[in-house]
């Protein structure tokens, strides 16, 4: 049951009882963070060995850096830090303010590609081993293969319309009217399955982003239509999940740092420039990348931390703090005087409503009882009696 119901039951707006807790009951008021709690949040007591280190976005577009337990997976105790803003310098002055000796106990700290998030890891925590998350890594790769995807398809719709244009001109050019009815409209070629080559690339995106092993049947054919006509799709694509398998495999660091060689010298030798900057990644950060076959630690659960907050902000449909009263009843209560049974009060007039809204008179003379509430709905009558009192109970 809503707070507004409650409220409407009992005759008082809606917005009081979320005051009241917000002011009294929580104790919000005497919150030992509430002066900084705009800028960052921190609970010392939350620190474990191994951590996460992210980043999101909330609907109003602020950015804000969030530092989670792994061993809390999520639930009570997991966030240890939360600062607004990714600078470098402002996020890891804040979380220095954590105990030294407690940040010198992190053994690993998860984070993505970023070079901020990295370097405050370094900063803060000098004695914990920096992992990059595989996902990120793997995302990186797949979006190399999308843009290779991109390429085609700009290529085969420019194809498209110039067939158009030269079928258009063929129908032009044509000197009878039995010739141009031979040459017709023109149709695009369609492959087995259906569909033109235009709309097979452009729908190939899940394909070539999810491993070949969780394909559909229907995904299977366009994807055996794709790879024929562009091979070098098909190579991209299988660079890729071969990455993916690299990590899926349970191998320790140095048979990895092996197979990330071997896939490195596969990647080179396929020399698209779309792969350049997947290339450089892995110049750039072998070492971190390298750690997460030691540990096999991820940033899921700094994601999964993340995605609860928007869900909760989605429920509250956001986070505003207005005085705001329940938008579906109007409730005005009566001006009340002493009467006794034998005298019950009568009514002389309605208190004045705060709103300029038209509402239905009451005959003068009326009887009302305790807590009987008077309740204005939007463009309705007017309804008496609380269901939860008894009806003749006098109003003294």
């Amino acid at each position: 049951m809503s707070i507004c119901v409650l409220a409407e039951r009992y005759g008082v707006k809606g917005q009081t009882p979320r005051k009241q807790y917000k002011e009294k009951i929580s104790d919000y008021r005497n919150w030992d963070q509430l002066e900084h709690a705009h800028d960052y949040l921190l609970y010392p007591e939350n620190i474990g060995e191994n951590l996460s280190l992210d980043e999101t976005c909330l609907s109003n577009g602020d950015v804000y850096t969030i530092l989670t337990n792994k061993a809390a997976k999520g639930r009570k105790g997991a966030l240890v830090a939360m600062v607004r803003g990714v600078a470098t310098d402002a996020v890891s002055g804040i979380l220095r303010r954590l105990p030294h000796r407690k940040r010198l106990s992190v053994k690993t700290v998860t984070t993505d590609l970023s070079s901020a998030m990295m370097l405050t890891v370094r900063k803060v925590f000098p004695a914990a081993k920096l992992i990059n998350d595989r996902f990120h890594i793997q995302q990186l790769m797949s979006e190399a293969v999308d843009q290779l995807r991109i390429r085609y398809r700009w290529k085969v719709l420019d194809a498209e319309n110039q067939a158009i244009r030269e079928h258009r001109q063929k129908k032009k050019e044509a000197k009878s009217k039995a010739e141009r009815e031979r040459i017709g409209k023109w149709e695009p070629e369609r492959m087995e399955n259906g569909e033109t080559l235009p709309q097979i690339v452009s729908r190939s995106k899940h394909i070539i982003l999810k491993h070949w092993s969780k394909w559909n049947e229907q995904q299977k054919t366009r994807a055996a239509i794709l790879f024929d006509k562009f091979p070098k799709l098909l190579e991209g694509y299988s660079l890729s999940m071969k990455l993916t398998d690299i990590f899926n495999k349970k191998s320790g660091p140095d048979e990895a740092r092996l197979n990330l060689a071997k896939w490195y010298n596969e990647v080179e030798k396929f020399d698209y420039m779309e792969f350049n900057k997947v290339l450089d990644t892995f110049s750039n950060h072998s070492t971190t990348i390298i750690n997460y076959f030691e540990e096999r630690l991820t940033n899921a659960s700094a994601e999964s931390f993340n995605a609860k907050i928007k869900a909760f902000r989605s429920q509250l449909r956001g986070v505003a703090d207005g005085n705001s009263s329940c938008s579906d009843w109007l409730g005005y209560t009566l001006k009340r005087k002493l009467a006794n049974r034998e005298n019950p009060l009568t009514l002389t007039h309605l208190v004045k409503p705060k709103v300029n809204r038209p509402i239905r008179r009451i005959k003068k003379g009326a009887t009302f009882y305790r807590n009987s509430l008077i309740l204005i709905r939007r463009g309705s009558g007017i309804r008496t009696h609380d269901p939860l009192l008894p009806k003749q109970t006098p109003f003294y």
